[in-house]
């Protein structure tokens, strides 16, 4: 793997937002999948408002991407990002999300955000 050198004030920022609970929380839950609203407000039983909040900061900062499907917006972690291997490597430190959106599966929430 190629090593990058990564701005400082980038990796400041990015390592600032990965700071909040939620918002890494997030990262993990689409860290190999794509989620939309309706799901985070599910896991993280938090108002939609709140939910977007800490995704425009995220899609601001465009570590993650968004992607319209219908009435619904389907979010992704963006694996191009100058900062994506700082991401990465907070990302395997902390628990993996993907039982969260299973129970959410079996639950038949996921199925709700199809178009």
């Amino acid at each position: 793997m190629e090593k990058t050198i990564i701005e400082l004030e980038q990796a400041a920022q990015t390592l600032k937002l990965l700071g909040d609970k939620t918002r890494l929380t997030i990262l993990g839950l689409v860290k190999d999948s794509e989620c939309c609203v309706c799901e985070f407000v599910e896991v993280l039983q938090m108002s939609q408002p709140s939910i977007s909040q800490h995704l425009r900061k995220l899609r601001d900062a465009g570590l993650v991407k968004e992607q319209r499907r219908g009435q619904w917006i389907f979010y992704s972690l963006n694996r191009e990002h100058a900062t994506y291997p700082i991401i990465q490597q907070v990302l395997e430190q902390i628990p993996d999300q993907k039982e969260k959106l299973k129970a959410l599966e079996e639950a038949g929430l996921r199925i709700q955000c199809d178009s």
